[in-house]
């Protein structure tokens, strides 16, 4: 597709991100509610925790049926439909009188978000072409990482507005105007595809979604019920996930046999740069989904910090992030996968240098302690989520855009769901066994979130060996 055909790409772009920066926002700027919540609603801290994992795993569970309903139906119409649901499941979540309603409501919301999101990497795919395509997808990395980043911010800000005990509702109630405003630019700019003729047949692998999901919620269950130390009745959903996840292999297999479209296209392992930027994206976001819930926890119930200080206080990360996603976005197309191998590096160093800051400075000096360390991790995140999102995408094939975009998302959304669940777990846990030392469980937390960044960084570095000049990367996006 040509400049000339298409003049309006970069104003669609820029309305598809803005709607996508809001879904995304709402994975991290509840992080910062939470203890609003729990004493609102009068919840337990691992019941509100689904209010977070809960919105993360609906999202991821219906990111792949969403890109192949946008393959086939249109992105544009498919779009609409998303953003149009998010902006009522807001006023549903916002309006909830409890904390059950407010799950569903919020399981509801990830639906819409997860129903939105797959049409942005579409919308690339169809819209732009060689180096052009680089720099739209480091523009979506850049939303990607921001959004999440700069929630504990926003949140902060919402609630120093709206004081009160039901002040965390306009939390959710703020995505209303921003999404009214969304659904009317995108009428407006968004380019209008035909559906397919064949779209009647297309085939959403609702039984593979199913037992997904449910292999992953039964693995979230007994870990986010497991913080006071004993597993009780909940362990044997361990055995529980692992004969679902199993049973959704082997579904899958059988669906490729019948010769139908299975939940995850097994080409796409052999796209170049597609399953390791997965399995990065994977791993990067269990380690860094759950940070800024334990932090939002350590400063407001560990050391009394307002919900605005708290979110001021992981603000460098969000600089760093938004310095460093810019700049990555060019380089991508140089450097290649060294630049994730690079960027993860300083996540590594940021989250221990924070971790042993947090460890031995207290009261007010510590958000000052932390603030250099958050700098340098949020200019490693920069340099992460952007690249990995091109360097994963930039070969798929048009026609398998959506599919291959709600994947990669697929991944991400369930390793912030299980982050979210798992770092909070053992946060509360060393509280528990350590008389309530709060900088006891924030500095272990970190250094376990850094853990998974490195498991991340092993698999970019063994894909960065092998691609040592970054030539290939230079082809495919100039290409």
């Amino acid at each position: 597709m040509s400049d000339a055909a298409d003049p309006r790409r970069w104003r669609a772009l820029m309305v598809s991100q803005i709607a996508a920066f809001m879904s995304l926002l709402d994975v991290s700027i509840v992080n910062v509610a939470l203890p609003s919540i729990e004493r609102d609603l009068g919840a337990s801290a691992a019941t509100a925790q689904w209010v977070v994992s809960g919105y993360a795993l609906a999202f991821g569970l219906v990111l792949v049926a969403a890109g192949r309903l946008g393959d086939a139906f249109g992105r544009r119409r498919m779009f609409l439909v998303a953003l149009s649901a998010f902006v009522l499941t807001s006023v549903l979540s916002g309006a909830a009188p409890s904390i059950g309603l407010l799950i569903g409501a919020r399981l509801l919301q990830g639906v819409a978000g997860g129903l939105l999101i797959p049409q942005n990497s579409g919308l690339i795919q169809d819209l732009f072409r060689g180096a052009e395509r680089g720099r739209a997808f480091g523009i979506m990395g850049a939303t990607v990482g921001l959004s999440t980043a700069t929630g504990p911010v926003v949140g902060g800000l919402i609630l120093s507005a709206f004081t009160g005990p039901d002040g965390w509702r306009w939390i959710f109630y703020v995505n209303i105007p921003i999404g009214l405003v969304g659904l009317v630019l995108a009428a407006r700019l968004l380019p209008r595809t035909a559906a397919r003729r064949d779209a009647h047949r297309t085939h959403l692998d609702l039984v593979g979604s199913l037992l997904l999901g449910g292999g992953v919620l039964a693995l979230l269950l007994p870990v986010v019920h497991g913080e006071t130390g004993s597993l009780g009745g909940w362990w044997p959903l361990f055995a529980v996930a692992v004969a679902m996840l199993f049973a959704f292999v082997r579904w899958e297999a059988r669906t490729i046999r019948r010769g139908r479209q299975p939940l995850i296209d097994p080409q796409l392992a052999h796209t170049p740069g597609y399953a390791t930027g997965s399995g990065i994206g994977l791993l990067y976001f269990v380690g860094f989904t759950g940070i800024w819930l334990v932090l939002a926890l350590f400063f407001q119930d560990g050391l009394g910090y307002p919900p605005l200080h708290s979110g001021l206080a992981v603000t460098p990360f969000a600089l760093g992030a938004a310095a460093s996603a810019a700049v990555a976005g060019r380089l991508v197309s140089r450097v290649g996968r060294w630049l994730t191998v690079y960027g993860l590096t300083a996540v590594i160093v940021g989250l221990l240098a924070t971790a042993l800051a947090l460890a031995h400075v207290g009261g007010t000096a510590a958000a000052w302690a932390a603030a250099v360390p958050l700098l340098l991790a949020g200019v490693g995140g920069g340099m992460v989520t952007s690249p990995n999102l091109t360097l994963s995408l930039q070969n798929v094939p048009v026609r398998m855009a959506g599919v291959a975009g709600g994947a990669l998302q697929t991944a991400q959304r369930i390793g912030a769901a299980v982050g979210t669940a798992v770092l909070a777990t053992i946060f509360y846990r060393i509280l528990a066994t350590t008389g309530h030392r709060y900088p006891d469980a924030i500095s272990r937390t970190l250094l376990c979130a850094a853990g998974f960044m490195a498991l991340a960084l092993l698999v970019a570095l063994a894909d960065a060996l092998r691609q040592p000049s970054g030539a290939e990367s230079r082809a495919a996006v100039t290409g």
